[in-house]
């Protein structure tokens, strides 16, 4: 029989079949992932995987004064900042989201975000952004569009999938936005 990695999930594993928001009115910054992880799913808190460099980024690009653990994810409104996600189906990898489940999800989302006007709302990932928009070429950082009254960031993801960026390029990204919002 072969064993499972003590990190790895089985899809009995998950608990929720999303992941509730983490929001509140008038936040300085919503930061917007593509969709759930699994192991984020399964514990009911964001940026949960080990390898994922989201709170580590988050402190460091000065958004926190210490580095918040994933398990008090919601202390991150105490610091005008949220997280949701444009599709709500947790999956192992993003790549498993097909672009009609984007398109779905757009109307909601927009609506969310209408709903309590987060002054930046910050994609982390350019797919999620590039689908919403219509876009397919997507710049990093601040975007010319709006979507409501939010100014539209996007920022390299945090993932530990994603090794294009180091933790040193991820901050410079994330403090750039920091000091927009100044």
């Amino acid at each position: 029989m072969m064993q499972r990695r003590p990190d790895a999930l089985a899809p009995e594993d998950i608990v929720h079949d999303t992941l509730p928001d983490v929001i509140a009115d008038d936040l300085l910054v919503l930061f917007c992932g593509i969709n759930p992880g699994l192991r984020a799913a399964a514990t009911g808190h964001h940026f949960m995987g080990r390898s994922n460099r989201f709170w580590r980024v988050l402190h460091l690009a000065g958004f926190t004064p210490h580095e918040i653990a994933p398990e008090r994810d919601r202390d991150v409104l105490r610091y005008g900042c949220g997280m949701t996600s444009v599709v709500e189906r947790p999956t192992a990898r993003a790549d498993q989201l097909s672009q009609e489940e984007f398109a779905a999800a757009a109307t909601g989302f927009e609506h969310k975000v209408a709903r309590y006007a987060p002054h930046h709302l910050a994609f982390l990932g350019k797919a999620a952004y590039s689908v919403l928009s219509g876009q397919r070429e997507v710049g990093w950082g601040r975007q010319a569009a709006e979507m409501g009254t939010s100014r539209i960031w996007v920022l390299p993801n945090p993932s530990g999938r994603n090794r294009a960026f180091s933790l040193e390029q991820l901050v410079a990204a994330y403090r750039e936005l920091r000091a927009a919002i100044s």
